[in-house]
């Protein structure tokens, strides 16, 4: 249809000239009746043109302007597409009042952000958690109305996997948690949970074990201490006593390590990191742990350290040291007598890592995710006689945390396990030796 009506076309402008031809030739006046004919078919032009362009600037919604031929086809697809354009604004702009309408139901604090930072809308929840205000915010910076030092330095870091946990800047008595996701070209979602109840039972948690903690510590080394008294003692030799003497002072070693492991768990939870930090010779604190551990196994276990010297790491000594020590006493523990452990701290592109891994029991991949959780353990009968308190993967996390490190952990049952710590290079120093 096209094709016939672009003929169509040229045969009107080739009759035109022809006719203004012959004019021309009759009247001896070619060049002016040619002349005439130009203008009168430019005209022609400019007033359909003119007809288009009071049309598309209407943006009314009317019919297109009657016309025939090529101009015909023309305003018809223009008209197309532009209900077409009607039609999917109207299905977008449907599924955006949805979507508002959805978050505006929630109970968690929702903002959309543009490319530039600036508010488009948030929800009731919002004007109550975070005290924006919808209409009146819209365009405003949203770091200019959170203020809080914590919420920028997420905001501005564009790493959204975690979720960030802090006061409510508008609300200091509330706990929240953040958490950002990009959609479209750039733009982000922001959401605010209160998490107030939650934070104030983990306080409590964490306080109620700290008391205890603290409170069987003095006990505990009393009773150990007339214990390891009894156990020397003549009584002891006694066959009745021998045995339950042993088992008594057994058990009590073992709360005594688990009271410090909990001292030291709480200890990181709860003291704030002072952030002056000095570099650690890891090479020299690994052999002395690699011997440590040989002394507890009576060698009976083959551990290959491979450690670069010249890549110290910035960190608290006493931290990385009780990290460290978990990682390779508990390669030990669950390696038979015989196994052998490689330790190797290195460089690995832009990161520095310290890799413990094992020819051991190896772990199934269910338990992976929830072993740095607190008192988990894979086998419970296993860690009873290993001594184990289902602390030092936690104390390992919470250590990594304060040094930007990240914990990871391969396994295949009966194959053994690597546990890996990786730490940013901006948080080494590397020496030229």
């Amino acid at each position: 249809m096209q094709r016939i009506n672009w003929m169509v076309e040229l045969k009107q402008l080739a009759q035109l000239f022809t006719v203004a031809l012959v004019l021309g030739w009759l009247t001896g006046h070619l060049l002016l009746v040619l002349l005439l004919a130009a203008l009168l078919y430019i005209a022609s032009t400019f007033r359909q043109l003119l007809r288009v362009q009071r049309w598309l600037v209407a943006e009314d919604g009317s019919d297109a302007p009657e016309s025939s031929g090529l101009w015909g086809d023309m305003l018809d697809g223009i008209y197309r597409l532009q209900r077409q354009n009607r039609e999917e604004r109207q299905r977008l702009q449907g599924a955006v009042d949805y979507l508002r309408d959805s978050l505006a139901a929630l109970s968690d604090a929702a903002v959309m952000i543009d490319q530039s930072g600036d508010i488009e809308w948030c929800n009731l929840a919002a004007r109550r958690l975070l005290g924006l205000r919808y209409p009146e915010d819209v365009g405003q910076q949203l770091v200019n109305l959170i203020r809080s030092p914590e919420f920028i330095h997420y905001y501005e870091a564009n790493s959204y996997q975690t979720p960030l946990d802090c006061a409510s800047p508008h609300q200091p008595e509330k706990q929240l948690q953040f958490q950002l996701t990009f959609f479209g070209q750039g733009s982000r979602l922001l959401f605010a949970r209160d998490i107030t109840h939650t934070y104030r039972l983990q306080e409590m948690r964490k306080d109620f074990v700290a008391n205890v903690s603290h409170e069987l510590r003095t006990p505990l080394t009393v009773v150990n201490g007339y214990l390891e008294t009894f156990v020397d003692s003549e009584l002891a030799e006694q066959p009745r006593y021998k045995r339950a003497f042993q088992q008594m002072l057994e058990q009590v070693r073992r709360m005594e390590s688990l009271i410090k492991d909990l001292i030291v768990l709480t200890r990181l939870e709860t003291v704030p990191d002072e952030g002056e930090h000095s570099v650690v010779a890891v090479c020299p604190l690994l052999r002395q742990i690699r011997e440590e551990v040989l002394a507890v196994f009576n060698q009976q276990r083959e551990i290959v350290l491979d450690c670069d010297a010249s890549l110290g790491l910035r960190g608290e000594g006493e931290a990385l040291r009780s990290a460290f020590t978990n990682l390779i006493m508990n390669a030990a523990k669950y390696t038979g007598e015989q196994g052998k452990i490689q330790v190797r701290w290195f460089r690995d592109g832009e990161q520095a890592r310290l890799q413990v891994e094992d020819n051991g029991l190896g772990i199934e991949a269910h338990h992976i995710p929830r072993l740095t959780e607190r008192f988990y353990r894979v086998d419970k009968s296993r860690s009873t006689q290993t001594g184990g308190t289902g602390l030092g993967l936690a104390i390992v996390k919470h250590v990594l945390l304060r040094h930007h490190g990240e914990l990871q952990i391969t396994s295949s049952l009966d194959e053994g396990s690597t546990f890996a710590c990786s730490f940013p290079l901006s948080q080494c120093q590397i020496s030229s030796t």
